[in-house]
């Protein structure tokens, strides 16, 4: 390409307006260059005209010191140092370069970090050598820059170009995480700590019942953010699964095992993995034809991305990854796929479980009710996964099958498996953070004052266990007051002074 393309100096690009005008540099100028089939990264960097570094929740800014010379090799080398590697942008750009491009860049520079990062990268995700010796000098250098992005605590030594591969994931599978003052902030606030801290002081037969409430809140939410009302028997049964949690490794069986739960009547279902295309959205009510909002993975990749999404979940379970970046990760790299026709959901969510429990972030012998925090922030989970899967939509070909279904054209599974996830995982860090500082204590409270209710009306009125529950229950659902159906019928024995005098002391105990 002619290197004199790169710069332009920008006030809008792609719809994003730019804290100022600049030149856009690194990524955003490769990318515009070379029309790379690639979603916009979530920060750009620009080379400001005031002289002025900061940066935004879209923008890198940097003054005009920062300017890389204008040649592809050059803004490569900005992009590494300052925005870290983003896999896919390599993927597709070694997929339009000619090989010999990355040999000459190499042996200009054989000893460079940064020649020697593409170089790597080059031969990992091509899956192919460059002809180029290897190195027979130089320190390892790490592949990925801890400071910008969050790294496996293992890595692997390429003797080759003297690297040191510390990417948290497999080749199969590799979304990456940007560091951020949000995700620190909830990383140092050490959140597993503060839930032990929470539970500690609880009494034993306090957390069991704690926990039993828990697993059915989350199991209900689950179901409801799916838009489905499940009958009991399947919210305990849905529970019962999410209540263990973390003892069985996650395995295709396994998987399976679990969407047969989820899904309990296949008869309109094909269960296991998918064998024909998949999307989220609706029908147009005339032609029938899809108006996709997520289209999922091509079938026909669907084995091999599950192999490397299950692989690299051990490997991060095995270097100890920090547990809610893995959860994010796995789940919603698990949830992108789209590996079922039906039940991706709720196995998306369980994936959470299974990792934070397997971990141990959860203390044990209780869940954090994620989904019911989901539930809460549900139009901000929306926007978590449209923030995926939307901009993906002019990425990839398709056409309507005859069952008004959508079969991809172009080959899409990098877009699945080097996914950037720093926003997915900031989510999961508010709503676990959400679990520990209101919906468990508030759990936790309820049942305080339920026992001490309980006590007090069956010390005053001999009332059995179930009576109380059913009392209780209508008090709830009017707001502390008794209503005239439930004092005709089920408390007609309750005189009008008793009455008031268990709304009282209701709205005492629960602070109405």
């Amino acid at each position: 390409m002619n290197d004199k393309h790169f710069s332009q100096t920008i006030n809008v690009f792609h719809e994003r307006t730019t804290p100022e005008q600049g030149k856009l540099v690194g990524y955003g100028a490769i990318i515009e260059a070379l029309k790379l089939a690639v979603p916009i990264p979530r920060q750009l960097a620009l080379i400001s005209e005031i002289r002025r570094q900061y940066s935004t929740e879209s923008w890198l800014v940097f003054t005009p010191r920062h300017q890389p010379k204008e040649t592809l090799y050059d803004h490569l080398v900005f992009a590494l140092k300052y925005e870290g590697i983003n896999l896919l942008f390599f993927k597709k750009m070694f997929e339009k370069l000619k090989h010999a491009t990355i040999e000459q860049w190499v042996n200009n520079e054989p000893l460079s970090l940064y020649s020697r990062k593409i170089w790597y990268l080059y031969e990992w995700l091509m899956q192919k050598p460059l002809a180029l010796p290897d190195l027979k000098g130089g320190n390892y250098v790490l592949l990925v820059d801890e400071k910008l992005q969050y790294t496996s605590s293992v890595s692997i030594n390429a003797t080759r170009q003297r690297i040191k591969n510390n990417l948290p994931g497999t080749v199969d599978f590799c979304p990456l995480i940007q560091k951020t003052l949000k995700l620190e902030k909830y990383i140092n606030e050490n959140l597993s700590k503060k839930a032990e801290l929470v539970l500690s002081s609880v009494h034993k037969d306090i957390l069991l019942r704690t926990s039993s409430f828990l697993l059915l809140k989350d199991s209900k939410a689950s179901f409801n953010i799916e838009g489905e009302n499940p009958t009991q028997n399947r919210t305990v049964r849905w529970g019962r699964a999410i209540g263990q949690a973390g003892n069985k490794a996650l395995s295709k069986e396994e998987l399976l095992r679990l969407q047969q739960i989820v899904i309990e009547n296949s008869r309109f279902v094909k269960m296991g993995y998918r064998t024909e295309g998949g999307f989220i959205g609706e029908h147009d009510r005339r032609t029938g034809e899809p108006i996709p909002e997520h289209i999922s993975a091509r079938w026909q990749d669907i084995e091999m991305l599950m192999t490397g999404l299950l692989l690299t979940s051990k490997k991060l379970i095995d270097c100890q990854f920090h547990p809610v970046l893995t959860a994010a990760k796995i789940a919603f790299g698990f949830v992108f796929i789209h590996p079922f026709v039906d039940g991706n959901g709720r196995l998306h969510r369980y994936f959470i479980h299974h990792l934070l429990s397997n971990m141990k972030f959860t203390p044990q012998a209780i869940i954090f009710p994620v989904s019911a925090a989901i539930l809460e922030k549900i139009e901000e989970y929306r926007r978590v996964l449209e923030n995926y899967s939307h901009p993906l939509l002019d990425l990839i070909r398709w056409e309507k099958t005859s069952d008004n279904n959508v079969e991809v054209l172009n080959d899409t599974m990098d877009y699945y498996r080097y996914f950037d996830a720093t926003i997915q995982s900031e989510f999961l860090f508010e709503c676990v953070d959400y679990t520990i500082n209101k919906i468990i204590p508030e759990e936790v409270s309820y049942l305080q004052k339920y026992d001490q209710i309980k006590v007090w009306l069956d010390d005053r009125f001999q009332m059995p266990d179930k009576t109380v529950a059913l009392l209780l229950r209508f008090l709830e659902q009017n707001n502390g007051l008794l209503s005239k159906r439930a004092r005709d019928r089920e408390f007609v024995e309750l005189t009008d002074e008793e009455v008031k005098e268990i709304e009282h002391k209701y709205k005492m105990f629960f602070d109405i």
